[in-house]
């Protein structure tokens, strides 16, 4: 007769343990307390301790985990969700602690205060000119042509507004007509004041892909929904950005008496605006315990600079490092030589430059001193946000321009957020970072009064002409000046500096660009600094930041290419000295740019005197809606957020009323290393949340190949009750063809969770009633398959988790 199996339990385990796992033949096992200490490291080499009942000894042999597995490429239904979990949730889990209701009810009231006061200035010109602060547009201000957004339709274009007279009347009146891409629409002038918005994309110059339907409003309502969850998801993420900066705690950092030396060896006299942005980043630092995270608004050449310098000084005063990040770098070298000046007369505080101008060795020594804590003060571009860049204690981050990074530099700067002191500095910030810093979610200070010595500089909008452009320049050389000539590509730099070799031939003119080799690229502007170079033709390169003395005519070329922020900055780069400055931008035809460029062309030329960069945001903000394009107002506000609120509830309080007990084949549990151990693993991880879940499910796959079809039944189990967790369901059942979940979540998380969903076959089977969500199926199916069903349903379910509020 063969001898049986039995496996020894640890103590440990409960008769309430094995009731879960019901595929276990509880006679096949033994209790066993010390001398046996079972250790089960799931990951490395396992003992495996059986007993024969024939023999009167424990048998111990050990093994090595199966070398020989199969590695499933089989996407099945545990992998996609796997892969939509590391997907969502990755980031956050590696940098987000957990917060309880109370305690982030008590900031989310912060953000509302700082809410309502943003909210309030933001409205305040508006409404002294009788406007109110909206979408939607007034048909009587658009042109033929204008793409337009009716809500319940989609996007179209803008014909024209002519009489007709109703079907039920004789009276004719006035008609809003709107071409879509399967015929023309009507709408009475009133009716299109409520229902049509201005189509606007962050990228102002791209133009929709296709027009809508009139046949076909479900493919617009498919978009607008999916914005609408995509903007959701968007505030959520920011918003517990926010509070858990707030949770985070860092000591205050010290008032040091060197700071008032540091301060005095300002050359000049600070301006009342500017005074108040020391005052708040001073408060920021030595004042509070929460982690700084602050714009600094401010005209180019008004001060901001030296905001970051004293924030600098006060956190490497107190041993901490201070990083500067720039999104060029020619900007870069320049806050390097600053700073280095600045700094000299302090040898104990070492100042650093990362970047592309540097040899391999160069870059390996900065590495290793930033590292070791032996650089105080570190410069750079996007190459600091590598992950090679280890800092050895990063106090403070100081991002010029931010909007001038990429996305995945800015997620970058976002993960420093909850850790380090953030100073953002800006001329015009982009919509949504002003947005942002009205609304609550940063704080701000406006720099708007300019130094007593700087003259508004002069702007002319005309149609290019090869005579303008060479009497603006020899006007320029005349008084001894020197010239920017900007164009958008860098095709065409070495075509016009042919066109103004032939009439200033006895003049230094040099091409500057991204794509020059570093040296050579420095050398140029070292030269145009020093004034070797008299006319500089380049990109959008000397954008950010460059302070070139004497330089005080900007010709740009091809206007209607630029966005509005990137020509209220390149116009910057003159008149930082008591000469009155010139900025001339050229459009090739006006017939050729559309209305929007018009506006935004027009804002330009009236924001012409100084420190109007937050005045010019803000009406660029205007102009494209903070990038909205869905015909509904952006859900920024905290209230409408709060509005999809969801309480999880503890793992072990869901409740599973399906009855599945699946056997493990003895194949199976034979190839198992302690396949109690794991088990209870797979339960633990399970109850720590749906990232731990994750990992252990491909651990265990990645050890042993794919399970059989009746572990993945249990898997299965686990990740259903997991996610009913977390989307506050209490307790799953069937009953014939119906399927019932008990949840804490109300109607408008239901809403924005059917919404989201993928599938139509789900979503359009689920109803809210009665505190529950239920399914009417169109027949009872077996339970294997029933558990499939609740599994994929709770999955889409599960996906709309990253928009909304978990506290």
């Amino acid at each position: 007769m063969a001898a049986t199996r039995a496996y020894l339990l640890p103590a440990s385990v409960s008769e309430r343990d094995l009731s879960l796992f019901p595929f276990f033949n509880l006679t096949s096992y033994q209790r066993v307390s010390p001398p046996f200490k079972l250790s089960f490291p799931f990951h490395h080499t396992n003992k495996r301790i059986f007993l024969r009942t024939s023999a009167v000894c424990a048998e111990v042999t050990q093994r090595k985990p199966n070398v020989s597995k199969v590695e499933s490429s089989e996407t099945d239904a545990i992998s996609v969700l796997n892969e939509r979990i590391r997907r969502d949730y990755g980031k956050r889990e590696a940098s987000r602690t957990t917060m309880d209701s109370e305690e982030a009810e008590k900031y989310i009231q912060l953000v509302k205060e700082q809410q309502q006061r943003g909210m309030q200035k933001l409205k305040g010109d508006r409404e002294g000119k009788g406007e109110g602060f909206g979408y939607k547009v007034d048909p009587y201000t658009l042109h033929s042509g204008d793409y337009v957004v009716h809500k319940k339709v989609g996007i179209g274009r803008f014909v024209g507004i002519k009489y007709d007279v109703p079907r039920d009347s004789t009276e004719p009146i006035e008609y809003v007509f709107i071409e879509y891409a399967d015929g023309m629409a009507k709408l009475p002038v009133k009716q299109a004041a409520r229902m049509l918005y201005r189509y606007n994309l962050p990228n102002e110059t791209k133009k929709p892909r296709t027009l809508s339907k009139l046949s076909d409003t479900s493919a617009w309502e498919r978009r607008r929904i999916k914005g609408k969850i995509a903007i959701q998801k968007m505030v959520v993420d920011l918003m517990e950005l926010y509070l858990h900066r707030l949770k985070q705690r860092r000591p205050p950092y010290p008032k040091c008496s060197a700071m008032n030396e540091f301060t005095a060896e300002f050359a000049y006299e600070p301006t009342p605006d500017q005074q108040q942005a020391f005052i708040d980043v001073e408060k920021d630092l030595t004042e509070r315990e929460t982690p700084m995270d602050r714009l600094i608004c401010g005209d180019v050449g008004f001060g901001k600079t030296e905001v970051a310098l004293r924030a600098i000084f006060c956190v490497v005063s107190a041993g901490k490092q201070a990083m500067v990040l720039a999104p060029t770098i020619v900007l870069a070298k320049q806050h390097f030589d600053v700073i280095s000046e600045r700094f000299s007369k302090y040898p104990n505080i070492k100042v650093g430059l990362l970047s592309r101008f540097q040899t391999k060795s160069e870059k390996e020594e900065h590495l290793s001193m930033i590292k070791d804590g032996h650089l105080d003060i570190v410069v750079g571009t996007h190459a600091l946000l590598g992950s090679r860049v280890v800092y050895n204690n990063l106090g403070l981050l100081v991002v010029d321009e931010e909007q001038r990074f990429g996305v995945k530099q800015k997620e970058k700067i976002a993960s420093f957020k909850t850790s380090v002191d953030v100073l953002t500095l800006s001329a015009t910030p982009i919509p949504r970072t002003l947005y942002l810093a009205l609304t609550g979610f940063r704080d701000a200070s406006l720099i708007s009064t300019p130094p007593p010595e700087r003259v508004p500089i002069k702007t002319h909008l005309s149609a290019y002409s090869k005579a303008k452009v060479l009497s603006a320049i020899k006007f320029e050389l005349d008084r001894g000046g020197k010239v920017f000539y900007v164009l958008p590509r860098i095709k065409g730099l070495e075509e016009v500096k042919e066109f103004l070799s032939l009439s200033f031939s006895n003049v230094e003119i040099a091409i500057a660009h991204g794509k020059q080799y570093s040296k050579q690229l420095e050398e140029t502007m070292e030269k145009f600094a020093q004034g070797d170079i008299k006319i500089l033709i380049c990109t959008n390169i000397v954008e950010s930041g460059l302070d070139i003395q004497n330089a005080n005519t900007i010709i740009i070329q091809d206007v209607h290419q630029f966005g509005l922020a990137q020509l209220y900055q390149l116009r910057g780069r003159v008149g930082r000295a008591d000469k009155e400055a010139y900025a001339h931008l050229f459009y090739p035809d006006k017939s050729l740019l559309s209305d929007q460029t018009l506006e935004r062309l027009s804002a330009l030329e009236e924001c012409r005197d100084l420190g109007q960069g937050f005045q010019l945001a803000e009406r660029d903000m205007g102009i494209r809606g903070f990038g909205n394009i869905f015909g509904e107002q952006q859900t920024g506000d905290i209230g409408n957020v709060e509005e999809h609120r969801l309480v999880s509830v503890p793992y072990h309080s869901v409740q599973l009323d399906i009855n599945i007990s699946p056997h493990l084949p003895s194949e199976y549990i034979n190839h198992l290393d302690n396949p109690m151990e794991i088990i209870n693993e797979a339960e633990k991880a399970a109850e720590e949340g749906v990232w731990s879940l994750m990992q252990f499910t491909e651990n265990l796959r990645r050890q042993y190949g794919k399970e059989p079809c009746s572990m993945e039944i249990l898997l299965k189990k686990l990740y259903v009750r997991r996610m009913a967790a977390d989307l506050g369901i209490t307790k799953i059942y069937a009953s014939g063809k119906m399927v019932g979940m008990e949840t804490n979540m109300n109607k408008k998380v239901f809403k924005l969770m059917t919404e989201s969903m993928a599938s139509d076959v789900h979503r359009n089977s689920l109803v809210f009633e009665d505190n529950q969500v239920k399914a009417e199926l169109l027949l009872e199916l077996p339970r294997e398959q029933l558990l499939n069903w609740i599994f994929q349903c709770l999955a889409e379910l599960h996906a709309s988790l990253p928009a909304l509020v978990k506290y």
